[in-house]
């Protein structure tokens, strides 16, 4: 389009973004818009001459921007964070100037061998063995899909994809109760067939999944003649922030030959602190372990780091390899760095990740992300014991890093109280509703309870606090 003029737009998109970012904190954090509101407000029609870029930017701001939720916003407290930073932005920028598909070492090898380097990085940072590899994944849930399905492969001796499931004995995985959903959708996408997911129990403060239980059902089901292949540990589940000892986990994982998946996709950024370490102790005997950077390490969303002990595994499970995807002369020599990550990911095609990562980490520096999430646990400590102090409310799970679960609970009201569910519903929603903040809920031991979990990467102490104060001051003003 010989009038546009993509230096002027360019320009006009990086201060439309440093402007947006310096004023987030001032918009409501949740979209207040009605359902439907936008789509009603857009043509059902594409236009059929071209439009000014003006136009487009002045519907930007009037139509769209109403209608997000600001997942950068410093009192962002719901789901898990999205966290972004100024040196992920600024990489994205550029890695979307390029727009190279990453499939192939031939098509971008600067992109594959930066990718490389950046897992053992992020594999040195989190304290992980040199005998893991590393590739990037866009979600935790695309990792765990590819620990399943080589998990599947490898119990049975890689004949599944070429014969098929038809007439092997029923597989089996395993998994606590606080595993994240995407294992259930996992192994329904693999073929193994939901009701052979057992849902293990978990106990203890830290809801961790039941060892003792977990190795009975392993014999129970090779007594019935079923062939159990997978367990899936849970560090920080989203729920309450659940943490399996992955140590003992491992044992039982070994005894019986069974493939370990570790799924850390919030939690692990926090293992950057060495002090935090000890959650993950035992995730050294896994066969593979994710966590997403895009979480909690300040990189934009998808940034998925997926750690496997045995790449050849992941590739005769994943790979294809066409004549017209081969890199002539390349063969199969092992070069550091020279890596096919087509072969590793459910995708064929694959963006330039690597980008945004290095970008981050050279800015920062390690020792200032750990900073970030050091201040991030320390508040959420200090809000768990203003909540634990106030006789209104009550903490309703042990907080896990930067997480705590909890509910309003007024004085005179008994714990099982049937009205305590409508209650806490009403409250989270009358806090949303107001702007100021952003929660979300769960169930938990039967009970709805709201979740709070610290993590974007502007908040701040006095954040946290102000929220504090906006939970107890919106609690006040409802009706019982």
């Amino acid at each position: 389009m010989a009038s546009f003029d993509f230096r002027a737009w360019a320009r006009r998109a990086a201060d439309w973004s440093v402007d947006y970012l310096a004023s987030v904190r001032s918009r409501p954090v949740r979209a207040q818009t009605a359902p439907g509101s936008i789509h009603a407000a857009l043509p059902a029609l594409p236009p059929q001459e071209g439009e000014s870029m003006e136009a487009i930017f002045e519907d930007l701001d009037r139509l769209i921007l109403p209608g997000m939720t600001h997942w950068q916003h410093p009192r962002f407290f719901a789901y898990f964070p999205a966290n972004s930073s100024p040196p992920s932005v600024v990489a994205e920028f550029v890695t979307a100037a390029m727009a190279a598909q990453c499939m192939l070492w031939q098509t971008s090898p600067a992109a594959t061998e930066l990718e490389a380097r950046m897992m053992e990085w992020l594999r040195s940072m989190i304290g992980l063995p040199a005998s893991f590899a590393g590739v990037i994944q866009d979600s935790a849930t695309s990792a765990t899909f590819a620990a399943v399905l080589t998990a599947r492969e490898r119990a049975l001796s890689y004949m599944s994809n070429t014969a098929g499931l038809f007439g092997t004995t029923p597989l089996r995985a395993y998994c606590s109760a606080e595993a994240h959903s995407s294992v259930d959708k996992a192994i329904r996408m693999a073929g193994i067939g939901h009701q052979n997911l057992v849902k293990v129990p978990t106990l203890g403060p830290m809801a961790g999944i039941d060892v003792a239980a977990l190795d009975d059902a392993i014999r129970e089901d090779k007594s019935a003649g079923m062939t159990p292949f997978l367990i899936v540990a849970c560090l920080g589940g989203t729920s309450i922030g659940a943490v399996d000892d992955i140590a003992r986990v491992a044992d039982v994982a070994r005894r019986h030959g069974i493939f370990l998946h570790v799924d850390a996709a919030w939690a692990g950024s926090a293992m950057i602190c060495p002090e935090f370490r000890h959650l993950m102790r035992g995730a050294e005997a896994a066969d593979s372990f994710v966590f997403n950077p895009h979480k909690w390490l300040f990189t934009n969303f998808d940034c998925s780091a997926h750690f496997v002990k045995d790449p050849k595994a992941l590739t005769y499970t994943l790979g294809l390899k066409p004549a017209y995807l081969r890199t002539l002369g390349l063969g199969d020599n092992e070069v550091p760095g020279v890596t096919d990550y087509n072969e590793w990911s459910v995708p064929l095609g694959r963006r330039f990740r690597a980008l945004k990562l290095w970008f981050v980490i050279r800015h920062y520096g390690v020792e200032a992300l750990r900073e970030k999430i050091r201040g991030h646990v320390a508040w959420t400590r200090e809000l768990a014991g203003l909540i634990d102090a106030d006789p209104n409310f009550e903490l309703t799970s042990t907080p896990v890093l930067a997480l705590l679960t909890f509910r309003w609970r007024p004085a005179g009201l008994a714990e099982d109280d049937p009205a305590l569910d409508d209650l806490n519903a009403r409250l989270v929603e009358a806090i949303n509703d107001s702007g100021r903040l952003y929660l979300t809920q769960t169930r938990h031991k039967g009970h709805f309870v709201l979740r709070f979990q610290v993590g974007q990467t502007e908040t701040t102490r006095e954040d946290v606090l102000a929220a504090w104060d906006d939970i107890r001051t919106i609690a006040a003003s409802l009706p019982r």
